[in-house]
């Protein structure tokens, strides 16, 4: 009989904000809330919501233009295995704040930064590492979820100029306080691919990053006006494959 090195081959975290605490405020740099990891620009404060079943968690931002907050776990890298992650949520104001949700290499854990972002028609990638996920950002002339695929500060070979757009179908996201599913997958080989509300939105094929980057997994809010924005978060899961490389 062949030997069985472990059961714990995958990582995974997942939170469902079911263990209700107080009210909290929290300063810039953040905290932890369950099995994520909570960061912003600038104070902000979280609730949970009750007039919601299954555990349902509100994040309200600070009040200056690009205040944020962005909830995340890891790092991940593709090399051991793939990567999966996914994140049910809403925001109060769909018009005056942009969302991120995938996988980001580059990750500021004190004062946050969007990975990509959509102004009027240019997508700009600002993460200078590899990234994979989905983009609300009320900037654009066209406000729609796109794909963010990128890799160095720019799009990713093979992705679409200015990430592919999700038909009016697939954006549940199109009134305020309505919930959406983004699910991102990346591969071992580097492609990845991003989903909306159960639709594949955009797949990229190929090592379009370096496979060997660690990577966060990323859900993050951040104001278009000063104003302050609500996230509102069902769940948060991500999982992977865990590196046996330091032991046999």
């Amino acid at each position: 009989m062949g030997r069985i090195q472990s059961q714990f081959g995958s990582v995974e975290v997942f939170e469902d904000f079911l263990v209700p605490q107080n009210d909290e405020t929290w300063v810039a740099g953040g905290f932890n809330l369950g099995n994520v990891s909570i960061t912003s620009v600038n104070e902000g404060t979280v609730q949970y919501t009750v007039d919601e079943p299954n555990g349902v968690v509100a994040f309200t931002t600070d009040t200056a233009d690009n205040d944020n907050v962005a909830l995340y776990a890891g790092v991940f890298s593709p090399a051991e295995g793939p990567l999966v992650m996914e994140a049910r949520f809403k925001q109060n104001d769909i018009t005056l704040g942009a969302i991120f949700c995938g996988f980001s290499q580059t990750l500021a854990l004190d004062t946050p930064v969007m990975p990509g972002e959509y102004a009027t028609t240019t997508l700009t990638y600002n993460g200078t590492g590899s990234m994979s996920g989905m983009l609300w950002d009320p900037d654009g002339t066209a406000n729609d979820w796109r794909s963010v695929f990128g890799d160095g500060g720019v799009k990713a070979s093979g992705s679409a100029t200015g990430g592919t757009v999700a038909n009016s179908g697939d954006a549940k996201d199109a009134v305020n306080d309505v919930y959406d599913i983004v699910r991102v997958e990346v591969d071992p080989s580097g492609t990845s691919r991003s989903y909306l509300n159960g639709v594949l939105i955009e797949e990229v094929v190929g090592a379009y990053a370096t496979t060997t980057d660690n990577l966060h997994a990323v859900l993050m809010l951040e104001n278009r006006s000063a104003a302050a924005r609500v996230l509102e978060v069902d769940y948060f899961y991500a999982c992977a494959n865990r590196d046996w490389a330091d032991g046999s």
